[in-house]
């Protein structure tokens, strides 16, 4: 059989070491590893994962992609984040083959075979896309940030398995999936995961197995059974305008390919109505006079923005996404 070490060097195929200093500190005798949140509602924080729910997590996303000793995998995010240290540990858990490449916008810079798991970005998305191996690839996993409407479709018409990922640093990765290819908006738990709400509408993650238990989220879902929901938006983005509840999310996927640049909607303080909408777009100009009759087509009056704003570049987080802030 060989020692750990000898059969940890051929489950991973890592020529520039950029998993060492992760299996340094996974084989260490803490029974926790130290991680980040991604600081998308606020500064990043430090937190301690106990090894014991990462392994748990990982085997609960061997069994949805049926990942044993015979898949072979690829990592082109960096192990430095929960992605990539928790492809390393599914490796570690299903004796499956691991290719460790140095993160890049042309992710799959070698022909690696079938794959079946690869983890991107959204920023990655087109170099993938691209790439004239992308056929190799039988589930695509893409987390991190927000996909635009556009990037959905053209994954759907490109043919590639994807799914889209719903979790947190908190949670060890993803505890739900989202089948993009299908142009499904509904979000299927993980084996052993279930789902419900508070009494604000909010997500409540039953994870009976891990350390845990539960976590309440601020997250707004429609949860359509135990394990299946619908995501909605944050609570914490919601706008109460004049007395009238506004998601932004659910306004932007409206807008969705009406506007080519990045964009966001945000709630500011407003002397008559408590809170208005304002749409902010990451471009030099706007023409504002073209786009907001486009606007008022697709939303009710009350969704409108009260005014758009270009801005030149946005504040995003190191996986792409945006921090969503009143400029």
């Amino acid at each position: 059989m060989g020692t750990p070490a000898t059969r940890l060097a051929l489950m991973i195929d890592d020529p520039k070491g950029l998993a060492d200093e992760f299996l340094k500190e996974w084989f260490a005798p803490e029974p926790y590893v130290t991680a980040h949140t991604s600081g998308s509602t606020g500064e990043p924080k430090e937190i301690k994962l106990l090894k014991s729910d990462m392994l748990k997590s990982a085997e609960a996303t061997c069994r949805f992609f049926n990942i044993d000793s015979g898949s072979n995998m690829l990592l082109p995010l960096s192990p430095s984040y929960i992605a990539g240290k928790m492809m390393i540990v599914r490796a570690i858990v299903s004796g499956a083959r691991l290719h460790v490449e140095p993160p890049s916008s042309h992710p799959m810079a070698s022909d690696y075979g079938t794959l079946d798991l690869v983890p991107i970005v959204p920023a990655q998305l087109a170099g993938i896309l691209s790439n004239r191996l992308s056929g190799n690839i039988k589930n695509l996993l893409i987390g991190g940030a927000p996909l635009s409407s556009a990037e959905e479709s053209l994954i759907a018409e490109s043919g590639i398995k994807a799914w889209a990922s719903y979790g947190m640093t908190e949670t060890c990765s993803h505890v739900a999936l989202r089948d993009i290819t299908s142009r499904s908006d509904i979000y299927d738990m993980l084996p052993g995961i279930t789902a419900s709400t508070d009494d604000r509408g909010c997500l409540i993650i039953n994870a009976p197995e891990f350390s845990f238990r539960q976590l309440v989220t601020n997250d707004i879902a429609k949860v359509i059974s135990p394990s299946r929901f619908r995501w909605i938006g944050r609570h914490d983005n919601v706008i109460i305008s004049g007395g009238i509840k506004l998601h932004p999310e659910l306004i932007e996927r409206q807008l969705a390919g009406l506007i080519n640049e990045p964009f966001y909607i945000i709630g500011r303080h407003s002397e008559r109505w408590g809170q208005e909408a304002v749409l902010y777009i990451e471009a030099t100009s706007v023409d504002t006079d073209r786009l907001m009759p486009e606007i008022r087509k697709r939303l009710d009056r009350y969704s409108v923005p009260k005014e758009i704003i270009a801005v030149t570049r946005f504040d995003r987080t190191d996986s792409g996404k945006i921090k969503r802030r009143i400029l």
